[in-house]
């Protein structure tokens, strides 16, 4: 009898610390951004590289169950000229990814020409042609926005939102001009079957930022924390340029570049792929193991015991930076708002995007501030 209930207590004991040893899982936000990249878009890709930072921001602010959203976003381009005809004129840009560099990186990249915006033939891509979670707990959305009917080529589009939706994507249709016309030319009947919701915007409305006092400071404070990232590995060199190429980017749009530095201080802003801080705080890189040729010179001669304490520096600088930033984010928020209070919001991209977010959210027990 005390063999057996000493081998049922070890059992106990083993079960209680595999628990405690398995990572807890965080949830997920999976948005697939489909654009018209025909010659009347310009307007909408404007939008969408300028205000990328904004929907970040505002998602990364989401919490289920205490914990913050992995985020992961793809792009596709359709309705483009320079497309490839046998492929309906769509492209998948970025399959879904959480190195929201890219993601600006190719945005900053497109170029509108031409071309047959077959809605249908995109969305089905979309469907079929990324990695979606299986978890019904998480959130995955299909962003699709344009301009021509909804109904053009040869994919029938209520087949395409029918099969999203059996997969638990929600297709959301935004529309660029008239909200009339966007129920005219079916834009609203697309959403109603991929039970999403259907929106017009402005494509070519220009968000007027409000300058705020802690702007100064936000960006001081963003150039101060790109210093505690330590590039390694083959992708090292790369990241770091691709994340300096993107900081130039978004300074040539004052807020842009407030709302791009405020999202290095969330969680979704996350370089492990070529960040030595970040692919060790994800448990992705033990320091140690790694070779000095992977290493940024400045660690190459390093004792292994130096190194671990370079990169925990580093981390720490970064963690108080950051919550620095937070700090100033709240204060500008109020600041923000006091300041737009009376005025009449706009209706464009960004907009649309984080209003179905939060309300999808919702259903799903995130929670927004």
């Amino acid at each position: 009898m005390n063999i057996r209930r000493s081998l049922i207590g070890l059992s106990l004991l083993l079960a209680a610390v595999g628990a405690q040893a398995s990572p807890v899982r965080r949830p997920v936000i999976q948005l697939a951004i489909l654009l018209d990249t025909s010659n009347s878009m310009d307007g909408l890709i404007d939008q969408a590289r300028t205000q990328l930072w904004r929907v970040v921001n505002e998602l990364s602010s989401a919490r289920k169950d205490g914990a913050s959203p992995n985020l992961q976003v793809a792009l596709y381009e359709y309705g483009n000229s320079n497309l490839s005809p046998e492929r309906g004129y769509v492209r998948r840009v970025l399959p879904l990814t959480t190195d929201l560099d890219r993601v600006s990186e190719e945005l900053f990249a497109l170029r509108t020409n031409g071309g047959e915006e077959y809605c249908g033939q995109v969305i089905r891509e979309a469907t079929s042609g990324l990695e979606w979670s299986g978890s019904y707990a998480d959130l995955k959305l299909i962003f699709i926005a344009g301009n021509e009917p909804f109904s053009q080529g040869e994919v029938d589009f209520h087949q395409s939102c029918r099969r999203a939706i059996a997969k638990g994507i929600v297709v959301n249709t935004i529309f660029c001009g008239n909200r009339q016309e966007g129920i005219a030319t079916d834009w609203k009947a697309g959403a109603d079957i991929a039970e999403g919701r259907f929106m017009a915007i402005n494509q070519d409305a220009k968000t007027v930022d409000v300058v705020a006092p802690q702007d100064k400071d936000i960006a001081a404070l963003g150039i101060a924390l790109n210093k505690t990232y330590i590039a390694y590995g083959a992708n090292g060199n790369a990241g770091a340029a691709r994340q300096s190429a993107q900081d130039s980017n978004a300074a040539s749009a004052p807020g842009a570049n407030v709302q791009r530095q405020l999202a290095k201080s969330k969680a979704a802003y996350s370089n492990s792929s070529w960040d030595l801080v970040d692919a060790k705080n994800e448990g992705g890189v033990d320091v140690d193991k790694l070779e000095a040729k992977d290493l940024p010179v400045e660690m190459q001669k390093m004792t292994k015991a130096q190194r671990r304490s370079y990169v925990e520096q580093n981390a720490r600088q970064r963690a108080e930076l950051q919550l620095k930033m937070r700090k100033l984010e709240a204060e500008r928020q109020k600041f923000v708002a006091q300041a737009t209070k009376k005025t009449p919001a706009k209706s464009t991209l960004d907009s649309a995007v984080i209003s179905v977010v939060r309300d999808a959210g919702a259903k799903k027990g995130y929670r927004f501030p």
